[in-house]
């Protein structure tokens, strides 16, 4: 790290900052987040930009003992103003929340470009570096939890119309008392056939599948949730 900016020192932090928040960026590009690759490499570099100009464009009135200015201020609203692109990414359909995490990694990123205007090239690294512990292996940590009660189960089933199947579906969740937080209709299938999606409460998403491939006249059962919206 460098105490005084130079053209060569700067054009550098700005590199730096450019490759780690490409990586970041990347990685939400590859799963087609509404924040890629351009995005996180653009509030990068900005934060990086904003955080040298922070540093060392004020040089000429700080050295002038009748000027007093905090040469951090302009840093401090980055912390701030990122927030607008990350409220922008978050949206809520029905009950469930979306694009908290890639709202999150936006504003990592802004901070990783402000390490790198900073010349604090080990930090922003070792963030870049956290932040690709947390996207991958949480997940794998989180999968070895045991199911909480309240956790929902996403489900599409396919059966027969005409036949009073989902009422029987829902009497059947009810008496192995689950219940339904949300149903909403799907894609039709083949001519007589319904797809609905439900997300089921207080229980083990194998156990309800198996209970629901039970009721007369379900064709099939998928489990999991469909893939984010990018």
């Amino acid at each position: 790290m460098t105490g005084v900016g130079n053209d060569p020192e700067l054009v550098l932090r700005l590199g730096v900052a450019l490759a780690l928040c490409f990586c970041i960026g990347l990685e939400r590009e590859v799963h087609q987040k509404s924040a890629g690759l351009r995005t996180h490499s653009l509030v990068g570099l900005g934060a990086a930009v904003a955080m040298m100009v922070s540093k060392y464009g004020f040089a000429d009135l700080t050295s002038s003992p009748a000027v007093s200015l905090d040469p951090s201020r302009v840093a401090a609203q980055i912390v701030s103003g990122i927030g607008f692109i990350g409220a922008g990414i978050i949206f809520v359909k029905h009950d469930s929340v979306r694009g908290l995490t890639t709202a999150g990694s936006v504003w990592l990123t802004a901070m990783v470009g402000m390490a790198c205007g900073a010349g604090m090239y080990v930090l922003a690294a070792g963030a870049t570096a956290a932040h690709f512990v947390v996207i991958s292996g949480y997940p794998a940590v989180v999968r070895l939890l045991p199911a909480s009660r309240w956790a929902t189960a996403p489900l599409k089933v396919t059966y027969l119309d005409g036949r009073g199947v989902l009422r029987d579906l829902l009497a059947h969740l009810t008496a192995g008392g689950y219940s339904v937080k949300e149903l909403e209709c799907g894609r039709c299938g083949e001519p007589g056939h319904v797809v609905v999606t439900i997300e089921v409460v207080g229980g083990n998403v194998a156990d309800v599948v198996e209970m629901i491939n039970h009721v007369d006249g379900v064709l099939a059962v998928q489990a999991g949730r469909e893939p984010e919206l990018p």
